[in-house]
């Protein structure tokens, strides 16, 4: 038999590439090599458990599933043409494995993508014999896959474009926090052309706002920018968060043995080059409609609905792991000038990682009440000195998170459905067990730890709350909104739903792509009836900018 070190190619490589972007970013922010292994661990536990479900779903070899599954990924980024390769090469070896009765957790750590440290319990999903062997290597050091990690690693650690040419925090290129992200950048040769910037004299020669409406009207000389913007108060809308804002997602499809076909993957490029994150269908940036099938849309569609003038002007600064501790280590990449520039809503939507964390003893580790304080009233005197006068800054609080186990604890997990061995329960125990859990606090059979993660949170909502009822800043006016995931619980009953689909299937823990929408449209009703001025006006033009300039050369 090959060396673990070759077996570890024959893995599917679509998984793998997952498996080195969770591990440097995924649920959270950690430093440590422990952190980095659990991810590894439980990528491969997916991995392997994907092809073995797939030779019972299909009644196959395990050949034949490896090579079923590399039928389904798309040629992008060489996916296809390198799985088919390794398997043509590696398989027999793989398929030895399997017929020794080595389930997911064996191999995995058989080829130390899980590994036992000392004094730690053997984690595992699944039962495991008595005894095993370990070897093995590092995915990001094999040849073919070095580029390809290290144009993902570059994306994760810059939150501004990868692609940006006269480097005004702006692309024409939709991932790797291009335009997906971020309003497209219609000039990236004129760093002087970008989204939410004032017209440069109307916009009468070229659009140095990006929001597709310049030149001049011939019947009268006006310049159309003038006509249909000029006090229509026009402003941007940004967002300040963490992979709930940027909305981390992984389908269920992907690891769904009797789900999967050809049409699976197809999306499978843009959510690596993305970070597994999906700030496009976003419920505060999202310019693409929604996917869920409800009516309601992204906090940036209805300002555009609301004004034209308001086109392409948003932008996603949420980072998977982001906390009010760590924002200041990428705030800076926020594109706001005082003087050049639009007004500006700012959402700031830490709505997570301050109570949560996959530390054994997650309490020590979360933040007080006293550091939210300082760490946001730091946030806000940089927001204060970047953004322009007239913008507006609401502070969102922390969610129950209680709702996770109280909903899905004794649900099968997506790869427990086909033969129902995992619950979610054993879901969170193994990630907690691996100390990779995005939150061991609220996704842990101790009901008295939920509850103390809890009370932290409504303690540092209490602290956000304090500080926009009490704090005055020059350039823009504050507010506070609850995260009132019961009242969204609530609606969507109304509608037919049950609260356990609220939640990201495969890693059991963030809001979907409905409780975002919802949370918009919670959003959306608050400003209305309290403050309306924060929305700006109805642009009574826009069925003529319609006219002139259609849908104002798209997104």
């Amino acid at each position: 038999m090959k060396s673990p070190r070759k077996l570890i190619m024959a893995a599917p490589v679509f998984f793998l590439l997952t498996l080195h972007t969770l591990a440097s970013s995924g649920y959270g922010n950690w430093p440590d090599t422990r952190h980095s292994n659990g991810h590894a661990c439980i990528g491969c536990v997916l991995v392997v458990s994907m092809i073995e479900q797939l030779t019972q779903v299909h009644n196959s070899t395990v050949q034949i599933s490896m090579e079923r599954l590399c039928s389904y990924l798309p040629e992008k980024l060489f996916l296809k043409t390198t799985c088919y390769l390794v398997v043509h090469i590696f398989g027999p070896d793989i398929t030895k494995l399997f017929r020794a009765d080595m389930n997911a957790d064996v191999v995995c750590h058989t080829l130390e993508f899980c590994k036992q440290d000392p004094g730690q319990p053997l984690c595992h999903l699944y039962p495991l014999p008595k005894t095993y062997s370990r070897s093995g290597a590092g995915i990001c050091s094999l040849p073919f896959l070095a580029k390809i990690c290290q144009k993902i690693k570059l994306s994760i650690q810059n939150s501004v474009p990868f692609k940006d040419a006269d480097s005004d925090k702006y692309s024409d290129f939709p991932t790797l926090r291009g335009f997906y992200w971020r309003g497209r950048d219609c000039n990236d040769s004129n760093k002087m052309a970008y989204p939410g910037r004032r017209p440069d004299n109307w916009d009468s020669y070229q659009d140095s706002n990006c929001n597709g409406i310049w030149g001049v009207d011939p019947k009268d000389g006006i310049p159309y920018e003038k006509k249909f913007c000029e006090g229509s108060q026009p402003r941007g809308v940004i967002l300040l968060g963490d992979s709930a804002g940027a909305h981390f997602h992984i389908p269920p499809d992907w690891i769904t043995a009797s789900q999967m076909s050809l049409k699976s993957f197809l999306n499978l490029p843009i959510a690596l080059t993305n970070e597994l994150d999906w700030p496009q269908l976003s419920g505060t940036t999202g310019f693409l409609y929604s996917t869920s099938r409800i009516k309601e849309n992204s906090i940036y569609l209805r300002l555009r609905k609301r004004n034209h003038c308001n086109h392409r002007d948003y932008q996603n600064i949420s980072k998977n792991g982001a906390s009010s501790q760590n924002l200041e280590r990428f705030i800076e990449s926020l594109s706001r000038n005082q003087l050049l520039d639009y007004p500006a809503i700012v959402i700031y939507a830490m709505i997570g990682n301050d109570v949560c964390s996959g530390n054994i003893d997650p309490l020590p580790e979360m933040t007080t009440p006293e550091k939210l304080y300082s760490k946001v009233m730091q946030t806000l005197q940089y927001l204060d000195s970047h953004l322009p006068n007239d913008s507006h800054v609401i502070l969102y609080g922390l969610p129950d998170g209680r709702f996770l186990w109280d909903h899905l604890h004794d649900r099968y997990h997506p790869l427990g459905q086909l033969n129902k061995d995992v619950t979610y329960a054993h879901f969170y125990s193994f990630l907690n067990c691996l100390q990779v859990s995005p939150c061991h606090g609220w996704m842990s059979s101790n009901k008295t730890l939920r509850t103390l993660t809890s009370e932290r949170a409504e303690q540092l909502s209490k602290t956000l709350k304090k500080i926009a009822t009490s704090q005055k800043f020059t350039n823009f006016d504050l507010f506070y909104l609850d995260f009132d995931f019961q009242e969204i619980t609530e609606e969507w009953q109304r509608r037919g739903g049950q609260p356990w689909q609220l939640i990201e299937p495969v890693d059991g823990f963030h809001p979907n792509e409905v409780v975002l929408q919802l949370l918009a449209d919670h959003f959306w009703k608050k400003m209305q009836h309290q403050w309306p001025h924060v929305l700006g006006k109805e642009n009574p033009f826009n069925p003529q900018i319609e006219q002139v300039f259609g849908d104002q050369g798209g997104h």
